[in-house]
């Protein structure tokens, strides 16, 4: 299963907390004149319009077919009168408008009769399509939620029932001079309006406590705005801030100002409340940079340690489930004998296996030690970016923070080799004794265990490895 980017999870949250607050969701307008900001803006708009994106389009030239041109086409096609006639054509055709962008290449494919990729290296001769300048239009890409709000309100006043609750979540733009750790060129506002005969700026707080209850935050405080943005009613913006060690500013709230309401038609009160889904994201997440936090891929990467135990793999593993009960035998057959002095061996299992007679024993011919090393049943945790093997049953100080905090693989040293064993057995075909040792473990290699190069640079970045210590363990097999 697929992992959800931090934005859209905290969006997905933010959608549902306003479904449930009653609100209907709705889509405003994303182009927005630039007259609509003046109405909403006032003697303002010229500041705040250095901030917005203006919407450009290329104009459409009226080319002709100089002589020049016609014989470049003669490479390609030879350019009779009635393909001369069907280039004009399509030539005007695209000015007027009748041909749009996207089929301008495939009508002069077809009137010239030529593939379409000669058409595009005719359209390639005309200067006049390479010179041309964008030309500005009055719309512009919504800078604030709150320039569709209002003409979406014009649209539902006096024909919806009171109160009316919205919310939409969606992009705005700003043209930024620069993106830096807080401010981003495209941001998604979470934004709501409440529309009714008579409203007061204590439903703008309830609202927000509601809301911040529900983000798990019970400490929330307000604040009046000295200066209000044009758009409001003077002395009614609020700014709302959440306790997370300092007060953090987490909402903006306030009253639409009744001249402005007036402009659009809309008689009666509306309050709007607005939050940014980018910080609020980076509240739960605790990520201080808001470019790491859009666009992780351009940045360090971060795994948890969930992430990085779940990336753990066998370079060897067992197919089939025969394979598994053989790991099962190998493993109570360790657990049982694995203190008893050497030299000594014992059976896992003797019998049919996969339409072949074995016999799989574990053995130690060496004097003086014993069957299984004292790291065999280390099992592999993954704690503050670090995969580590320890005893399960370990009683240090350290091992018993890591078995507490830290993620368990449930995969020992013993268990990653056998794997490694039973899969060799269940390949093995030809008749013969055969025989698997691991001695001291260095490295996760040595146990048969692997995991991906981004995940094992990103340890030797930030966290380390340390699988290692004494294993010492053979397995012998037998296929009579």
């Amino acid at each position: 299963m697929g992992k959800p980017h931090v934005l859209e999870e905290t969006i997905s949250m933010l959608r549902n907390i306003y479904l449930d607050l009653g609100f209907d969701e709705v889509f405003n307008p994303l182009f927005i004149t630039d007259d609509d900001m003046y109405k909403q803006w006032g003697p303002e708009t010229p500041a705040i319009l250095d901030r917005v994106y203006y919407l450009a389009g290329l104009p459409r030239p009226n080319v002709g077919l100089s002589k020049e041109v016609k014989d470049k086409i003669s490479q390609f096609v030879e350019l009779d009168e009635r393909r001369s006639r069907n280039l004009e054509r399509t030539l005007q055709d695209y000015k007027r408008g009748t041909i749009e962008g996207d089929d301008f290449v495939e009508a002069i494919s077809k009137g010239l009769g030529i593939e379409f990729e000669n058409a595009e290296k005719v359209l390639g001769l005309f200067k006049e399509f390479k010179e041309l300048i964008p030309v500005p239009t009055n719309l512009t890409l919504r800078s604030h939620m709150t320039s569709g709000w209002f003409i979406t309100l014009q649209a539902l006043a006096g024909r919806s029932e009171l109160p009316l609750k919205l919310f939409s979540i969606d992009r705005c733009f700003r043209r930024e001079q620069r993106e830096d750790q807080t401010h981003l060129r495209s941001h998604f506002s979470a934004s709501c309006v409440v529309m009714d005969k008579e409203i007061s700026p204590e439903l703008g707080k309830e609202i927000v406590t509601n809301f911040t209850e529900r983000l798990g935050f019970d400490k929330v405080k307000f604040k009046v705005k000295k200066r209000s943005a044009s758009y409001y009613e003077a002395g009614t913006e609020h700014e709302a801030f959440i306790k997370l060690g300092d007060w953090i500013e987490i909402a903006d709230f306030g009253l639409y100002s009744k001249d402005v309401l007036k402009k659009y038609k809309i008689p009666y009160d509306v309050l709007n409340i607005g939050q940014g889904a980018e910080r609020i994201s980076m509240i739960r997440s605790g990520v201080n940079d808001i470019r790491e936090l859009i666009y992780p891929q351009f940045y360090k990467v971060d795994f948890s340690d969930q992430d990085i135990a779940k990336s753990i793999e066998f370079v060897e593993d067992i197919q089939t489930a025969e394979g598994e009960k053989l790991l099962r035998a190998l493993l109570e057959t360790a657990r049982q004998n694995k203190d008893v002095q050497s030299p000594c061996e014992f059976s896992s299992y003797k019998g049919e296996f996969l339409g072949k007679k074995i016999e799989v024993k574990i053995v130690e011919p060496e004097e003086n030690t014993k069957l299984i090393g004292p790291a065999g049943f280390n099992q592999i945790y993954v704690f503050e970016k670090a995969m580590v093997g320890i005893l399960p049953d370990s009683k240090d100080e350290n091992s018993l923070n890591i078995i507490k905090n830290g993620v368990d693989t449930k995969v020992s040293y013993l268990e990653a080799f056998f794997r490694k064993v039973v899969s060799k057995i269940e390949t093995t075909k030809e008749q013969g004794v055969y025989e698997e040792r691991v001695p001291i473990v260095r490295s996760i290699s040595d146990i048969n265990i692997s995991i991906p190069t981004y995940i094992h640079q990103y340890l030797r970045g930030k966290g380390k490895i340390d699988i290692r210590g004494p294993v010492f363990t053979t397995v012998k097999w037998e296929i009579r």
